[in-house]
């Protein structure tokens, strides 16, 4: 999979190769990422290099594609990495000094990354160095023979005999030719996650996508692609790269006037800075480069293959998940042990599986204004305790999960009274509150073991089997620079303690719904909330765009109350219903209150779940219509052996005067009979794919037809 020749270095994956080049003044030269090419010597042409008065004599790297160039000397581009000394800033020319091989995938001390145990890996560890100015940089690459990807991660060292201080540490970079080619990324806010952009790149044109908000956010996804102008799902040549990070990060695409393109991903240099004592060392996060020619679809179901055989660590992660039963939007705050008992009784005859005792169980939470951080249950509720109440529901046949929020904690409570320095300030000013509450340091170590310890005894008072991880608000009052990053090696370090502590316990993370929609976080929990905004029509746009970068299993979807409790919209129980199979399937509402007609929905509703969980799990996910170009939105989920298909189309607005468009279906069996295991109709394969079917929507706004068709 990895070979050098002389001076060419090769990486070669299922279909792709990642070739780099020494060149003749000992830089490491970017030569292709791509279709996959014979593994042979390769070079960069000179003339690659655009003569520049403005670059130095005899060299310039002004316009060549380096693998992670630096800014100031012979490249007056923004580079990898920048840094100072003493009252100087650092200026570095990297010059080759070594490759060596080794099997298996590469790690990254204290963050998430890929893995693989030495099977079907190997990873090339590059090592580029200027010993003038005393830096070395150490470049990993890793690739699987059985993906297209290339994973990328950079460790910075101070080997000079004085002090450095990063003010950015990049850790991917890919250079690429001049071609007419568009972006296309994910920005959002709070209930709008990931709503997908799109835009031409022009000559000179910058974009930064980045968040600085303290998680990987709401408002921008660690995700992007680039793609040949008019890509499409299944057509042209696209690249996208992935962040494994959950905290402030970057990919600063950049466009010259050429026309070529210089992509950097890492971690956010906004806020950042590290300092480096002689011999010390900086590691980055991991980047996940990919490359598809058959469109956004190749991109998207390489990742979700990727994510769930190499990212996820939980157990659960190719297991079918419970349908679950969240208290939340039932009861906010105000339950008690019997509320719950009821509304899992009634779950219990409709098919769920799960209960969820959402936030309000511990401390003197009665409302939002107190109680986080004091893990300790509330008997005037809960008078059973969390042991008598799992064995109650556990009774029913149901299974026991909870609500956490181990991050946060209000002033209005025992832990913040007993330590209030633990919270997250600068000394000239009192911490901003947000959803009145504070954050917590975990960037100290006794904080850490608090949460650690206090969360344990949690888990270990009853039968629990599911946690819902919460963070809901932004990190405000960052002390000091680099304290976001020491922040999320904290996160890593309690979510890595307690997922290893219960492996049996499936654990789901949220951050205010899905504002922490990350590969470092599904790395420790293999399903996320994908928004707070669980509205239908809303979900179609969240949802199918969240598709493009993350596999359908991680996708937290829940059928809740119409009208709709975040912005109102009433929609059919069935469309509700319909969107959320293609995720990890559950109830946010009230069921004691449904009646019987609503009610013997449900259980339909749940049985189908049931049937479809596994393809859920295990298929690839095909978009077929966007709900962001038109009035429909259609997506397909295949299994792995083609013989079984869920298909889910939503007309979102009524129209009499059109005719319904004929829907193609893509990645099955063109040779097989499928038959519908819902209307009992007959399908042949060929048909399906190459003329198509014409969903029959009932007239009503956001109508849904869904298929599940199963090989004869």
């Amino acid at each position: 999979m990895i070979s050098i020749k002389n001076n060419t270095i090769s990486l070669h994956g299922r279909d792709i190769s990642y070739i780099m080049t020494v060149g003749e003044h000992g830089d490491l030269l970017h030569f292709h990422f791509g279709k996959r090419l014979a593994d042979r010597e390769y070079s960069v042409p000179a003339k690659w290099s655009a003569w520049s008065p403005y670059a130095p004599e005899g060299h310039t790297l002004d316009n060549m594609p380096q693998e992670y160039p630096s800014y100031g000397y012979a490249d007056l581009r923004p580079g990898a990495f920048s840094y100072t000394k003493g009252s100087m800033n650092g200026i570095a020319q990297l010059k080759f000094r070594g490759a060596e091989i080794k099997k298996g995938a590469a790690s990254v001390p204290g963050m998430p990354c890929l893995h693989d145990g030495g099977a079907g890996a190997e990873t090339v560890c590059i090592t580029l160095a200027d010993e003038e100015a005393g830096i070395e940089a150490v470049l990993a690459y890793t690739v699987f023979e059985e993906y297209n990807i290339i994973a990328r991660s950079t460790v910075i060292r101070n080997i000079s005999d004085s002090a450095v201080y990063l003010k950015s540490v990049y850790s991917s970079c890919l250079e690429l030719a001049q071609k007419d080619r568009e972006i296309i990324y994910f920005p959002g806010s709070w209930a709008r996650e990931r709503q997908l952009e799109r835009c031409a790149l022009k000559k000179g044109m910058r974009v930064n996508i980045a968040n600085e908000r303290g998680g990987s956010g709401h408002n921008m996804n660690p995700f992007a692609m680039i793609a040949d102008k008019n890509s499409d799902e299944s057509r042209g040549e696209v690249y996208s790269m992935s962040l494994i990070y959950s905290g402030n990060h970057s990919t600063n695409v950049m466009c010259a006037p050429n026309g070529s393109v210089r992509i950097l991903q890492g971690i956010n240099p906004d806020g950042f800075g590290w300092e480096l004592e002689p011999g010390g060392e900086f590691a980055s996060p991991q980047s996940v480069m990919c490359f598809s020619d058959n469109g956004f679809g190749g991109i998207s179901r390489e990742l979700g293959r990727l994510y769930r055989n190499k990212l996820c660590t939980s157990r659960w992660t190719h297991r079918e998940r419970p349908i679950l039963i969240n208290n939340w939007e039932a009861t906010y705050f105000d339950f008690d042990e019997e509320k719950l008992v009821t509304i899992a009784k009634k779950a219990k005859e409709a098919g769920i599986e799960l209960f969820v005792m959402d936030d309000g169980w511990f401390g003197a939470r009665n409302d939002d204004t107190k109680g986080l951080g004091d893990w300790t249950v509330n008997r005037q509720k809960l008078p059973s305790g969390l042991k008598g109440l799992a064995e109650r529901i556990n009774a029913e046949g149901m299974k026991f999960g909870l609500w956490i929020e181990p991050e946060m904690v209000n002033p209005d409570s025992e832990l913040y009274r007993e330590h209030p320095d633990w919270v997250i300030h600068v000394p000239y000013k009192t911490p901003a509150q947000s959803r009145q509450q504070l954050i917590l340091d975990i960037t100290r170590s006794e904080v850490r073991d608090y949460i650690i310890k206090s969360i344990k005894t949690v888990l270990s008072e009853g039968n629990i089997e599911y946690v819902k991880w919460d963070m809901n608000r932004p990190i405000t009052d960052m002390p000091y620079p680099g304290y976001n990053h020491r922040y999320t090696l904290g996160l890593y370090e309690i979510a890595g303690a307690l997922t290893s502590a219960f492996p049996d316990i499936l654990f789901e993370g949220c951050a205010g719904g899905g504002g922490r929609f990350d590969p470092g976080m599904l790395y420790y929990f293999p399903q996320i909330w994908t928004s707070d905004n669980s509205d239908a029509a809303a979900r179609l746009m969240i949802q199918y765009a969240t598709s493009m970068g993350y596999p359908a299993s991680a996708m937290g979807a829940h059928v809740t109350a119409s009208p709709n409790h975040q912005n109102g919209r009433m929609t059919p129980l069935k469309t509700r219903a319909d969107v959320a199979f293609a995720g990890a399937f559950g109830y946010e509402l009230d069921i004691t209150k449904m009646d019987g007609d609503e009610f013997e929905e449900i259980v339909k509703q749940t049985a189908f779940a049931k049937e479809i969980r596994k393809l859920v799990v295990e298929g690839d996910l095909y978009r077929l219509q966007s709900p962001f170009e038109g009035n429909h939105c259609t997506w397909e989920i295949v299994s792995p052996e083609k013989d079984e298909v869920f298909v889910m189309s939503c007309k979102i607005m009524t129209d009499t005067l059109c005719s319904e468009p004929f829907i193609r279906l893509e990645g099955i069996d063109e040779s097989a009979v499928y038959t519908d295991t819902l209307s009992g109709k007959t399908y042949y394969g060929d048909e399906l794919s190459r003329r198509g079917f014409m969903p029959e929507y009932d007239m009503k706004d956001f109508a849904t037809v869904i298929l599940h068709l199963k090989k004869n």
